[in-house]
């Protein structure tokens, strides 16, 4: 039976966790408060990270910024609202055509997006494509009167998309790799690292070219395709933060008080081991974009007619002497993105850092 001193004792000690988990909640916020001050203290990480924010949501808001219909309008004193939902052309009265041309719709009034044009619409005015940059096209069109400018916006789209998908399946599976074989340690590790450097010495960008070759492309397909080995490299660093974090006294501590298998993994030795996945990311990211841009410009790409903007610059490549336009504003748009990129993973990378 449980005496009086016993129920005093056992509560005092559930006090005492209850104030360590709560004292270690606040060490880790205040270590992320250290790290969000240490990134925002330079002024060149927050103008990137807003100028990337910035990009994103016009990306993801391209119907609203790029489009062949309007945002809303109206008909004969009706209101319609073309941008969310399509309508039928028997809507306005027109029975001989499957699709509303808006252009040549008689409306009452009708407010258009800044870019009068989808990525996937020729303009049929032109005499020849590509055409140069004018009115009706800022940034040109290309070899098929698409303008240049609704491409390389909706293309940017498709970009991050495929990076953001290849990091996230190639990054979880590194961890779970990685943080095993630096847990278990022993025979295990060893010969798990023997199967990772047969792994690594596949070439992996020709391996899949010859792969979408066989295969149709498709987004999936590249997904697939790409996070497979791309999980070779992060597997390395969880790996050895694992090796370095289960042997400290918090983890033996943990361990010493019964904490299982899981709760060692991810409460202790994970959290601590995320600083090199952080850092990592935005330069993975841009190295993905990078990969999706040459498959495209060599044809292994995203699917025609996919805006991208490695289809852009292909188009370049072929009409190099007559169409600068088409080489200046995609290359600039790249570099951009890259820029961006790898000057946020340099914040990120020093905030991270121990010293």
């Amino acid at each position: 039976m449980t005496t009086a001193l016993d129920a005093v004792l056992i509560k005092k000690s559930a006090g005492a966790f209850e104030w360590g988990v709560m004292i270690e909640r606040w060490i880790s916020n205040d270590l992320i408060l250290k790290r969000w001050r240490s990134f925002k203290s330079k002024k060149t990480n927050v103008i990137s990270s807003c100028l990337m924010l910035f990009f994103l949501l016009i990306s993801a808001t391209a119907e609203f910024w790029a489009n062949s219909k309007p945002l809303i309008m109206s008909y004969k004193n009706s209101i319609y609202f073309p941008i969310i939902q399509d309508y039928h052309p028997t809507a306005f009265g027109i029975e001989d055509v499957m699709v509303t041309d808006y252009r040549k719709l008689e409306m009452d009034w009708a407010l258009w997006p800044i870019i009068k044009w989808n990525p996937y619409e020729s303009n049929e005015t032109l005499e020849t494509y590509p055409s140069a940059p004018s009115a009706q096209n800022w940034l040109g069109t290309d070899d098929r009167g698409r303008d240049v400018f609704a491409r390389l916006i909706y293309g940017f789209r498709h970009s991050i998309i495929f990076a953001v998908l290849v990091w996230f399946f190639s990054f979880a599976t590194g961890i779970i790799f990685g943080g095993v074989m630096g847990y278990w340690g022993g025979k295990f590790d060893l010969i798990m690292q023997r199967i990772v450097e047969v792994l690594s010495t596949v070439p992996q960008f020709f391996l899949l070219i010859i792969l979408v070759a066989i295969f149709s492309p498709s987004m999936e397909l590249l997904v697939l395709i790409s996070a497979a080995f791309g999980w070779i490299f992060i597997s390395y660093y969880v790996r050895a933060e694992f090796l370095k974090y289960r042997k400290r006294e918090f983890v033996e501590a943990a361990r010493a008080m019964g904490g299982s298998h899981a709760r060692l993994i991810f409460k202790h030795i994970l959290p601590n081991s995320l600083g090199p996945i952080l850092t990592f990311t935005p330069f993975v990211i841009s190295g993905h974009i990078v990969g999706l841009a040459s498959l495209d410009f060599l044809g292994f790409g995203l699917p025609p007619p996919t805006p991208s903007w490695g289809e852009l610059l292909s188009q370049a490549e072929k009409n190099f002497t007559t169409s600068w336009w088409l080489a200046v504003y995609p290359s600039f748009a790249l570099l951009s993105v890259l820029v961006l990129l790898n000057l946020i993973g340099d914040g990120l990378r020093e905030a991270f850092s121990p010293k």
